[in-house]
Parts: C-alpha cells; sequence; structure tokens
C-alpha cells in the first residue's frame, strides 16, 4: 500500500539533525519562553517578510489569539460577524465561535476551492467586520483583491495559512497579506513540528504584544495579568525542530511542485479531475492535492485496491456539521457539493517516482463502470 503519508521518511530525512536539536534543549534545561522559541519566532517573521511572528500551542489557537486580541484592543465587539469559508477544516469556524463572533459562511470557488472577492460581497452585511481568508491545501485565495476589498469597507482581514508555509503571489508569501495570519505547525504540515504548534504573523505592533500577552495567562509582566489569558506556548523542544525543518521549507515545495505537475500531466481521465498549477513565479505548498470526481467514493475503493491510501479533506463542510446543527448557518451548495466529490491523493517529500507512476496510472485505470476493483 503507497501510504498518503509517511512521516517516518519524511523527518527521518532530517533525523540526526534533529536529534542533536533536542540534545542541545535537553542540555540547556529552559524548556518554556527561552531562546529556541525566540530564534524561530524571528526566523519565521523574517522568512514571511513581517515584523512578527508570536509562537502558539496549535494552528485553532493561533486564529483565535488573534480574533481574541483583536477583541481586547477595542477593534472588533462580540456579535460581530465574521465570514469563513463553508468548505474549510472545522477549526477556522470554532476558533470565531468561542469568541462570541457571528460565523457567516462564504461560498468557495469550485475550481480553486477558495473564498473569492465576488463570493464575499455576496455574502457581506451590516455587522461583517472581518473576512477569515483560508488558503486551502497551500493555494493561496486572490488575497490582492481580498485586501483591496478590505481596505475600502474598512474590514479586517486575517489568513488562515494553517496549509499554506512558504506558499506566495506576485512575490509576497502567506502570512504578510492580512492584518494577521495563523499557522498551524502540526507534523503532517508543510512546515511540521513533531507535535503540536502554531505560529501568528503580523505587521501590527500592538496586536503582536497582545497576542503575547494572552498567550501568557494575560500577563505582560509575570504574576501581572492584565487580561483573562490562555496557556498556549510554543514550547522549546519544538521551537528547535522547527528551526531546522524550516530550512528545507522551499526545497520540501518545490518537490511537492514536481509530483503536483506530473500528476496534472499525466492524470489524464474524464473522471478524475485534477486541480490548476499556480501561474509562472507563484508558489503553492501543495499540503493538498485534491482532485474531484463525480464518483469520488466509487474513485477512493478503486485506488485502495489498487494500493493507494487517499483520502478526504473535508467530507462534511461547516454548514453540514452536527456541532453547528442549530446555529441557523447558510446553505452553501457549492462546499456541499464539493465535499462530496474531493479526493486527496499521497504528495509528499520522498514520494518515490514508482509510486507516482503507480497512482497516475491507477488514476488512469479508473472508470465508473468498473466493479471490485476489476480491470476495463
Amino acid at each position: 500500500m503507497i501510504p498518503f503519508l509517511d512521516l517516518r521518511s519524511v523527518v527521518g530525512r532530517q533525523r540526526d539533525d534533529l536529534l542533536e536539536d533536542f540534545r542541545r534543549v535537553l542540555d540547556s534545561g529552559w524548556f518554556i519562553n527561552g531562546h529556541e522559541q525566540k530564534a524561530f519566532e524571528a526566523e519565521y517573521a523574517e522568512y514571511c517578510g513581517v515584523r512578527h511572528a508570536v509562537g502558539v500551542g496549535n494552528g485553532l489557537e493561533a486564529i483565535r489569539l488573534i480574533l481574541r486580541a483583536q477583541l481586547e484592543l477595542g477593534r472588533l465587539q462580540p456579535d460581530d460577524e465574521v465570514l469563513v469559508p463553508a468548505n474549510t477544516f472545522i477549526a477556522t469556524a470554532l476558533a470565531v465561535t468561542e469568541c462570541n463572533l457571528v460565523l457567516k459562511l462564504v461560498e468557495p470557488d469550485e475550481h480553486t476551492f477558495n473564498i473569492s472577492k465576488a463570493s464575499v460581497e455576496a455574502a457581506l452585511s451590516e455587522k461583517t467586520r472581518v473576512i477569515l481568508a483560508v488558503h486551502l491545501y497551500g493555494e493561496m485565495a486572490d488575497m490582492a483583491a481580498l485586501r483591496a476589498l478590505a481596505d475600502h469597507r474598512g474590514l479586517l482581514l486575517i489568513e488562515d495559512a494553517a496549509q499554506a508555509h512558504g506558499a506566495s503571489v506576485s512575490g509576497r508569501k502567506a502570512g504578510s497579506w492580512g492584518h494577521a495570519a495563523a499557522f498551524s505547525l502540526f507534523p503532517s504540515k508543510p512546515l511540521g513540528a513533531l507535535g503540536d504548534a502554531g505560529i501568528i504573523t503580523t505587521d501590527d505592533d500592538a496586536l503582536a504584544e497582545c497576542i503575547r500577552a494572552l498567550r501568557n495567562y494575560g500577563a505582560r509582566v509575570k504574576y501581572h495579568h492584565d487580561m483573562k489569558g490562555v496557556n498556549s506556548r510554543l514550547d522549546e523542544v519544538q521551537a528547535a525542530f522547527l528551526r531546522t525543518k524550516l530550512k528545507s521549507l522551499d526545497s520540501d515545495n518545490q518537490e511537492r511542485h514536481r509530483i503536483a505537475e506530473r500528476y496534472c500531466q499525466g492524470i489524464n481521465n474524464p473522471y478524475v479531475k485534477t486541480p490548476s498549477l499556480p501561474q509562472f513565479g507563484d508558489v503553492h505548498s501543495w499540503h493538498i492535492f485534491s482532485v474531484c470526481s463525480d464518483h469520488r467514493d466509487m474513485l477512493q475503493e478503486f485506488l485502495r485496491k489498487k494500493g493507494v491510501e487517499t483520502l478526504i479533506h473535508y467530507p462534511v463542510s461547516i454548514g453540514e456539521q452536527p456541532a453547528y446543527h442549530d446555529a441557523g448557518l447558510n446553505k452553501c451548495p457549492v462546499a456541499e457539493s464539493l465535499s462530496r466529490r474531493v479526493l486527496s491523493l499521497p504528495i509528499y517529500p520522498g514520494l518515490s517516482g514508482g509510486h507516482i507512476q503507480t497512482i497516475i496510472d491507477a488514476c488512469n485505470d479508473f472508470s465508473p463502470d468498473i466493479r471490485s476493483g476489476d480491470e476495463h
């Protein structure tokens, strides 16, 4: 079976360096709020082209702390409306509702899977205060258009860049377009820790200062708590690992891009639609390579019998989640349709050329007329 993701081999490429990172932190005797965290924050801020990066516990906390800080700073009020893609991971929505803000869903473009200026404009209301744009699967949303719209309307623009580490449009990286951006550093991400972790990027000095206090029990000075904060800190061990892994992020993204090119060029089947490749000069991080098929479940079973493991991102849209059953969310038929048609193929550094070709051949062999994995 070709695994959907082989983290053992991905991490194994840097095994010696990661072991040395662990030894360095272990020998330092300092495990929270130390040198490694500060160094990684500075390095990631420079990488993204922003003034501040603030390490936190995970990606959900990254989004939630951005919104909490905007509330603390008086830029948002409870019950303000936040626009969120209807086809994102539930963490994006949870951050909004946990902050007592109003969640409103936005339809994605069925070709890019991302929200667009047009879909956001269609969802705007007098209560809207935030556009929360997700760079789904590692392809950036149209940030130039969304930033222009946000500035024109006096709205906050926040990036959920949990899958887009190193992605860029027009030479500007994910994390540098919005008023702030949230990154998950979950192990499977393009830049992944060896446990839970997250980071926030921003050029806003006041916002960064507020988030740093909120993540540390609301304290700017130890034992002096100005706000009701949380415990959401990036620990020294994960920060050290991330410093090492950041060095290979661009080359890893390039390798995923080469795999995506092979898929797009090699898969030629009317029942399996591949995504578009980025325009020249732009970078997708290709966290997920998601195809569309009107016969998705049959395709997934067919590939399984061909020895190819796949996953579905995401099988249930936000508006259909039981957790939001009583929330009165608006219907989003495009997102609901996508949730029934998308299927994610393996794509990670180290995926062999032979395995890539096996996946391509299996996709090309698929037909909805096939039963039980029989050949044409």
